[in-house]
């Protein structure tokens, strides 16, 4: 391997350790329900992510809050040296996809039926650091 490549490859290195990520997916809940938590947390710090997704009545938070959980583990297992107050540690990106659909039909009036689509969706969640203090 060159020089050249080796170094890069130790940059890309040290900014993969900045960033930390968590998926959760086919959760059953409406891709549009679990939106509206995740605009409200999305560029937030850490802890007011977590403050706000605890305090909120709506059953998606509660998801997002152990994924959020989740992320904050895998960076500590990325960094183990490095403190969770020093990283200033923040929801870098959050994206909720569309899942798989369970198809039910539901009887209506004249012998006909309408098709329920029961949805679920996919969270990706990744964290990143603003450690300016470190290097």
């Amino acid at each position: 391997m060159g020089v050249r490549k080796r170094e890069r490859a130790e940059q890309i290195k040290e900014a993969k350790k900045q960033v930390a990520f968590a998926k959760l997916n086919n959760c059953p809940t409406s891709p549009r329900k679990m939106r509206l938590m995740a605009d409200l947390v999305r560029g937030e710090k850490v802890e007011k992510a977590l403050h706000i997704l605890k305090f909120s009545k709506k059953e998606s938070s509660i998801r997002l809050e152990k994924l959020l959980l989740s992320a904050i583990a895998n960076w500590q297992a990325k960094n183990e040296d490095a403190s969770l107050e020093d990283a200033e540690l923040f929801v870098k990106e959050i994206r909720v996809d569309g899942g798989s659909m369970l198809k039910r039909l539901r009887p209506a009036p004249q012998g006909r039926a309408h098709r329920i689509r029961k949805r679920s969706n996919h969270v990706t969640l990744v964290l990143g650091a603003n450690n300016n203090t470190q290097s």
